[in-house]
């Protein structure tokens, strides 16, 4: 089991970002690739859990252990795949997760793509008070005070960048269109986009 990749940013896509070790470039999908933008060509820790089924074998990374441990106990929920505990932490606020989930607020967790009534209620009766051992890590949720991006085509490009993570995410245009308006009076990174709406979407 490999635990963490320390390496150096070298590409991000919508779904992955590629990590440098030792002349090799390790695919790491992530909730956020955009997360790691202002890290490209730096140094990064990416904590990471390879999941390995017939068809797929994936390295699937994040910020934190504690984003790690709840991705893992979110995969032995039915009905949870990867592609669904990745939507769930791409709110990038894992701490809402896990109080939704004590609460037994079912009407947050449908919110998410591909969580209907009754895998939210599986979640919760899986989860509910099994998560005192993940401590959230501290995320920013002040998506209104951001520096302003200096180039205007930097912005579309960045929100361009971001339409197409929510996408990934599963996401319909429908869904999205309903956010972009709101995204568009102000200059953002691609990760400060994705974080503003799914925190719309998610309302």
């Amino acid at each position: 089991m490999i635990e963490f990749v320390k390496g150096t940013v070298r590409y991000i896509s919508p779904e992955f970002v590629v990590v440098e070790n030792g002349g090799i470039g390790y695919q790491i999908v992530t909730p956020n690739p955009f997360v790691y933008q202002k890290y490209m060509n730096q140094q990064v820790t990416v904590y990471t859990y390879q999941y390995v089924r017939e068809d797929l074998i994936a390295l699937y990374g994040f910020e934190t252990r504690e984003e790690k441990a709840l991705f893992i106990k979110l995969l032995n929920v039915t009905g949870i795949g990867p592609k669904g505990g990745l939507a769930i932490l791409a709110s990038g606020d894992p701490g809402q997760v896990v109080e939704a989930i004590e609460n037994e607020d079912e009407k947050f967790l449908v919110k998410f793509p591909g969580v209907g009534k009754k895998t939210a209620r599986q979640i919760i009766l899986d989860l509910k008070g099994k998560l005192v051992d993940i401590i959230p890590a501290a995320v920013s949720t002040d998506l209104f005070n951001y520096e302003e991006v200096e180039e205007k085509k930097q912005s579309e490009d960045a929100l361009s960048e971001a339409i197409e993570a929510l996408k990934v995410l599963g996401y319909s245009e429908r869904e999205i269109n309903k956010v972009i308006p709101s995204l568009k009076g102000v200059s953002l990174s691609t990760d400060q986009y994705v974080k503003m709406a799914l925190q719309k979407l998610l309302k």
